[in-house]
């Protein structure tokens, strides 16, 4: 860490299974942050907080050292989204030291669109204007996205007493999606996001929704930025299919000259290639899913596993795209004992069951 830490925050979970718990954060938390576990104790290290929880007698305590206010919060707010999520339809209970200095969402940047195009026949820029676009100059590409409903003043979030975030309901309910920034122009203070019209069927379209209805003026906000951040290293793979298209673009624009890429992307057909701008080099395969036989051939993760075997151990791996090819490419880089912190693979979506 580059900074000492020096806001600290102790809290008390109970969970149904502390080991199962346990196991599930160091899981998840692999591809955000360096994780030690040692039996009954994981240890999480983020470049901004040191999260420490250890099992204890049916309970999990949990330290929280980081180095400003407002990582503290947004720990205090990751550990306890997850941990409930994790326990799903389990009881937990979860407490927190009293820490009435804590800031209300400080990571809360409201916007206002100031533009909406087609890219290509799928995919639709949405540009807002923000008045602190600083936080968003690099580092982690991931934002939720919210949207109040329509004829409707917004209502922002807050936090309940357990950390978690406390979102509005009923008649002021916002439409909440994780999306990529795909640039930033700290000239104009402006945020692009591209929006996926999704051509996979049984995907909930609302995010895609309302970037086909933005109008100029329409106001909405973004939490983070959190997670997904640039990687870097000499040579990169990158694999994915639409809905990684934007964080693929971001990642090409934003390298450094010499870094070496390969890119496998999967998409509908010849119309959704879009070009990928970079001061490195890039090879790119495009997947044209139209000519696949039955539409469900599984040539991205063929090619993506071949791409992996022929690749040496300082390769950075990043890949996004539907939850069961991305299992099988993380086994295929298990298999590998390549480096976890030279990848990043995460699913962005999930194929209906039908």
């Amino acid at each position: 860490m580059n900074a000492i830490p020096s806001f600290k925050l102790s809290g008390i979970a109970i969970p149904a299974s502390t080991d199962h718990m346990l196991d599930e954060i160091c899981e998840h938390f692999i591809e955000h942050a360096d994780v030690e576990r040692n039996n009954h104790l994981a240890i999480l290290r983020s470049k901004t907080s040191i999260v420490r929880i250890r099992a204890d007698n049916g309970t999990l305590l949990i330290e929280l050292d980081c180095s400003t206010l407002e990582a503290l919060q947004a720990a205090r707010t990751d550990i306890a989204e997850h941990l409930f999520y994790f326990a799903g339809d389990e009881p937990l209970e979860l407490n927190w030291t009293p820490l009435s200095s804590l800031p209300a969402l400080p990571n809360l940047h409201e916007i206002t669109v100031v533009s909406a195009e087609n890219v290509t026949p799928n995919m639709r820029r949405v540009i807002f204007s923000c008045a602190d676009i600083t936080p968003f100059a690099g580092g982690d590409m991931h934002v939720r996205l919210l949207v109040p409903p329509n004829g409707r003043p917004p209502v922002w979030p807050g936090f309940r007493e357990d950390g978690r975030i406390a979102w509005p309901e009923g008649q002021d309910e916002l439409l909440v999606r994780v999306y990529t920034i795909r640039a930033i122009d700290i000239e104009r203070g402006e945020i692009w996001i591209d929006f996926l019209q999704h051509p996979m069927p049984g995907i909930s379209t609302r995010g895609a929704d309302f970037a086909r209805d933005a109008r100029i003026g329409d106001r909405a906000a973004l939490l983070g930025p959190g997670g997904g951040c640039l990687p870097s290293a000499q040579t990169i793979v990158l694999i994915g299919d639409e809905s990684a298209l934007p964080a693929i673009a971001r990642i090409a624009a934003e390298v450094p000259a010499g870094t070496h890429m390969r890119a496998i992307i999967e998409i509908e057909n010849e119309a959704e290639e879009q070009p990928l701008p970079t001061h490195g080099t890039l090879e790119v395969s495009w997947l044209h899913r139209c000519h696949y036989p039955d539409r469900q051939d599984r040539l991205l993760l063929s090619q993506a596993t071949a791409a992996i075997a022929s690749i040496d151990e300082e390769t950075f791996v990043w890949a996004a795209c539907e939850k069961n090819d991305i299992r099988a490419i993380r086994s295929v880089l298990k298999g590998r004992l390549h480096d976890h912190r030279k990848m990043y693979v995460a699913w962005y979506w999930e194929r209906s069951l039908r």
